[in-house]
């Protein structure tokens, strides 16, 4: 976080957060991996963070944000991006309903919690590295001095595309993301354990996740204004609007066509929906920017 404001660092945590979520989400969504903690010996479990420790300080070391980073700067952003792994997959288990505060042993809870967080901390740093476009800051900032015209140009590249064109692009991302894990079980267990807070909350996450992806974390293509200007509050709901709306009949045509709206009523089918929907609207939001060649 070098020479860097508390608001490009918060950009930098949330493009982590994001790249986390994004190559994590169908494994906290898996049942397979929430049994693996009732198998796992300890020391195989040590094994397992002392395996991705390293990965993380190899992938800081040569493919990282800053490739001028000291062996310190890597362990301390290696260390944090364990920690925010660990955060973020309790947060997810216990929003799903998997991890249950007062009915599980603290043992488990935390064996859980550990074999889910290894790979989100690996997708915090990638997002982190790879998904933004902060770390070319400094090759920008001498773009602009040698060719200051060209920094006049339009930023808000969103505002080019078409409204048929941000569908088009939201429904194959949510649905590359969603259809991985609309066949399973477990969106149908998790839907039908969850309480209606649960559900809510799981509703109103999408939307933040989908609000930062869209206007704050700085994702290749996002919306970008000029320095000072904030979003316009139309500009924001159409935004959420599009997408979330997009990933959620994206999320209920791939439930229909994999049966698991078979016999069911339509409670059954809305609470479904939703729990698919904050994958898919992560993969809406996030892929219609990086899967657009146009904003490479």
């Amino acid at each position: 976080m070098r020479n860097k404001s508390i608001g490009q660092s918060l950009q930098e945590y949330g493009r982590g957060v994001i790249g986390g979520l994004l190559f994590s989400l169908p494994l906290l969504y898996t049942m397979e991996v929430w049994w693996t903690s009732f198998q796992v010996s300890p020391w195989l479990l040590i094994l397992y963070i002392v395996v991705t420790a390293v990965l993380l300080l190899g992938y800081n070391t040569y493919a990282g944000l800053r490739s001028s980073a000291s062996w310190k700067e890597i362990a301390v952003d290696s260390v944090e991006e364990m920690g925010l792994g660990l955060v973020l997959a309790f947060l997810f288990l216990w929003l799903l309903g998997v991890v249950q505060v007062y009915d599980m042993s603290l043992e488990r809870i935390i064996y859980m919690t550990v074999i889910e967080a290894m790979p989100v901390a690996i997708g915090v740093s990638i997002g982190t590295a790879q998904l933004g476009t902060s770390g070319e800051d400094e090759e920008e900032d001498e773009a602009e001095e040698k060719d200051p015209e060209d920094s006049m140009l339009p930023t808000q590249n969103q505002g080019q595309a078409s409204t048929l064109e941000q569908i088009m692009l939201a429904t194959c991302a949510s649905m590359l993301f969603g259809a991985n894990i609309a066949p399973t079980e477990e969106v149908i267990k998790i839907s039908a354990d969850a309480n209606p807070l649960q559900l809510l909350l799981v509703f109103f996450v999408s939307l933040a996740l989908n609000g930062a992806i869209l206007f704050y974390v700085g994702f290749r293509g996002s919306y970008e204004t000029p320095a000072n200007e904030k979003p316009k509050f139309l500009e924001v709901v159409w935004g959420l609007s599009l997408t979330y709306a997009t990933a959620f009949c994206t999320s209920a045509g791939a439930l229909w066509f994999f049966g698991r709206f078979d016999g069911v009523g339509l409670q059954v089918c809305i609470e479904a929906t939703v729990v698919l929907g904050m994958v898919s609207s992560l993969g809406a939001s996030a892929g219609r920017f990086l899967f657009d060649q146009e904003y490479k």
